[in-house]
This record gives structure tokens, C-alpha cells and sequence, in this order.
């Protein structure tokens, strides 16, 4: 019995559900935290050893690239926080609905955006 399964899946043909993406972008979130809360963590042992890593933290700060690290920890957090949000809201049973689910994707994703703009004004 030979079953018909797709040889090859195209993903770039693929289009998700704004579900979906929700979802997946809930979980990468989740992974940019895992690594900045070791990023974090450093920087933290830095200024709390001595005052001369106080003052080297300090300068880091000044830099774009570490600026846009920040930024880009607080995006995730913020995205993290909303998705979580609005996985524990599904889980009393609202939302479940495909317009509902759909609309409440929609949302996040509008308030992540803003979330972001606002902590980029705060870093930069």
C-alpha cells in the first residue's frame, strides 16, 4: 500500500494562518529571552564586581549595537508577554473560535508593534 505524501514541501508557498505565526513567534520569543536572560545575568556580575565594570557597562551602553541589543530583548519580552497573555486567555476556553483566534493574533501583533516603538524611544 503506497501512500501519496508530498515528496517535497515548498514553505516559501505555504501561507500560515495568523495563528499560526502567532504561535511561532510566541516560541522564538521564548528563545530570545533564554539567551538574554544570559546576556542580562552578564552584564548584571559585570556591574555588581567592581566599579571600574559599573563604568564599563556604562559605556556599553552607549553604542548602538547594544542599544539595539536592548531593544531588540524588550521587543521579545514584550511579544513574549502579550502571546503568553493570550495563550492563557484560549486556555479558559475563549478565543477558540477561528474569527475570534484570528482577531486576537491580529491584536497582539498591533500592540507588540507599539510595545516596540515605545522601547525603542526609551533606549534610544
Amino acid at each position: 500500500m503506497k501512500k501519496q505524501r508530498p515528496v517535497h514541501l515548498d514553505l516559501q508557498t505555504i501561507r500560515f494562518p495568523a495563528t499560526a505565526i502567532a504561535s511561532i513567534l510566541h516560541r522564538v520569543s521564548g528563545v530570545i529571552m533564554l539567551f538574554a536572560i544570559g546576556i542580562l545575568l552578564w552584564l548584571l556580575n559585570s556591574t555588581l564586581t567592581s566599579a571600574e565594570g559599573f563604568a564599563s557597562v556604562q559605556s556599553l551602553f552607549d553604542g548602538f549595537v547594544m542599544k539595539f541589543i536592548l531593544w531588540g530583548i524588550l521587543t521579545a519580552l514584550g511579544y513574549h508577554l502579550l502571546g503568553g497573555i493570550r495563550h492563557l486567555i484560549m486556555d479558559t476556553g475563549r478565543w477558540e473560535e477561528l474569527a475570534s483566534g484570528t482577531a486576537s493574533a491580529k491584536a497582539t501583533f498591533a500592540l507588540a508593534a507599539v510595545l516596540s516603538i515605545i522601547a525603542g524611544i526609551w533606549v534610544w
